[in-house]
């Protein structure tokens, strides 16, 4: 049994209503600049999920966008940070495509600054699948910084690796890395969080993807 890794936001909202009680707190986010959003980052969807970006930078037309797991959002959400929800409204949802289950977010770019490193991760570049026995990396919002071996291929798909990583709800979209390569995102656990293998689409099989249909997030590159 897969597990898909979008968190439902309860807690979430419990936490940024607690911090804008404390009016001073509010204030002071909003007053330090837009919020920094790069892979590894967690956000808000309409209100209602919680996921991870998986990288940021802009397409062949100069847009700012960024990738996160398609059962995070469809076309139309809109995307709140989940560091500063009080910035409002950041970017929306694009594109999702639910079967391969990827998503291309356009980020204003007056309302986030764009980074490439998030924790312990950097994004420099974008490549190809990780194979038995390499070691994978991801950053989430809810654990972190996870590291493991990858299985690779294990069904001959070309389009999904299997990691011994840990992740759980919310952890959906996180990039994973080979060293500060991007290799593919965070999309399902099998059985059990933390124990079953992740299992997250190839960004190689992404950017095809998107390469072949064109529009926002064609020719993509990272900041």
């Amino acid at each position: 049994m897969f597990s898909k890794l979008a968190k439902v936001a309860h807690a979430a909202f419990a936490v940024a209503c607690g911090a804008a009680l404390l009016g001073t707190s509010a204030g002071a986010a909003n007053a330090a600049g837009p919020p920094v959003i790069g892979g590894g980052s967690g956000i808000v969807i309409d209100n209602q999920f919680e996921c991870t970006v998986t990288t940021i930078g802009h397409d062949n037309a100069g847009r700012l966008v960024g990738l996160t797991a398609g059962h995070c959002g469809d076309p139309g959400a809109q995307v709140y940070a989940e560091s500063d929800r009080g910035a409002g409204t950041i970017g929306h949802f694009v594109y999702s495509n639910h079967d391969l289950d990827y998503a291309v977010i356009e980020f204003d770019p007056a309302s986030v600054i764009p980074v490439n490193r998030v924790g312990n991760v950097t994004i420099a570049g974008v490549g190809g699948p990780a194979s038995f026995p390499s070691i994978v990396c991801k950053e989430g919002r809810t654990t972190g910084n996870t590291c493991g071996i990858a299985w690779g291929d294990v069904f001959q798909t070309n389009i999904e690796t299997w990691n011994q990583m840990c992740v759980v709800e919310g952890d959906s979209g996180a990039p994973v890395v080979v060293g500060n390569t991007l290799v593919g995102m965070v999309n399902a656990y099998l059985a059990v969080a933390c124990f079953g293998p992740e299992v997250g689409t190839n960004m190689s099989t992404i950017m095809d993807d998107i390469n072949g249909r064109g529009g926002a997030g064609a020719g993509y590159l990272p900041i």
